[in-house]
């Protein structure tokens, strides 16, 4: 019984492919881009100079351009991972420990427009055993025109999903947390132009 398992185990490690780092040019992202914009993008990487907002990251800020011809600001972009909880396995604030495989993660993407205010939210790459309903763009919606300064609560101005809790939780957090972070980045870059 226990090699039938151990087995299991081995092959179910096998299907699931490891993935350590993020694909920030996943194509779902480009396509999106352009089905909000109606044209191709550039995406530059939006340079986090303060200390304090390179601690919150697990991922990376964009800010969308206009390729030709002015190279005009068409909003931001944040890609990022979220890690979750494998059933038991450990708490929302307990830190990723790859040693004791506690955690699993997904990739997703928030589109800004230019007032921070977000058009978009998308799950591309889930790594977790439970709560994929959360990639559901029915109910990702709920995300759609969230601004910065407005709170973003599970079971009040969000929605919960049974069965998809931490996932829930995690992706409400991080999307809240990365929308004030961006605020607070083109504050800092205005503060700074305005010095100059």
């Amino acid at each position: 019984m226990k090699s039938v398992l151990l087995t299991f185990i081995m092959i179910s490690s096998l299907l699931l492919p490891a993935q350590d780092s993020i694909n920030y040019n996943h194509r779902s992202i480009g396509r999106a881009i352009k089905k909000l914009n109606g044209l191709e993008g550039k995406c530059i990487d939006l340079q986090t100079n303060n200390a304090d907002h390179s601690l919150h990251l697990n991922g990376r800020f964009f800010e969308l351009l206009n390729a030709e011809p002015k190279k005009q600001s068409l909003g931001y972009l944040y890609v990022g991972r979220v890690y979750s909880c494998r059933a038991g396995g450990c708490s929302l604030s307990s830190k990723p420990n790859e040693a004791e495989n506690t955690h699993e993660y997904f990739d997703y993407f928030i589109l800004f427009n230019k007032e921070c205010q977000i058009k978009l939210v998308k799950v591309f790459n889930y790594q977790a055993t439970h709560g994929y309903e959360i990639g559901a763009n029915g109910w990702l919606k709920q995300f759609i025109g969230h601004s910065p300064m407005e709170k973003l609560e599970v079971g009040k101005q969000i929605d919960a999903i049974s069965g998809a809790t931490i996932s829930a939780y995690g992706i409400t957090n991080d999307v809240q947390e990365k929308s004030l972070l961006l605020m607070k980045i083109l504050q800092s870059r205005q503060n700074q132009n305005a010095k100059k």
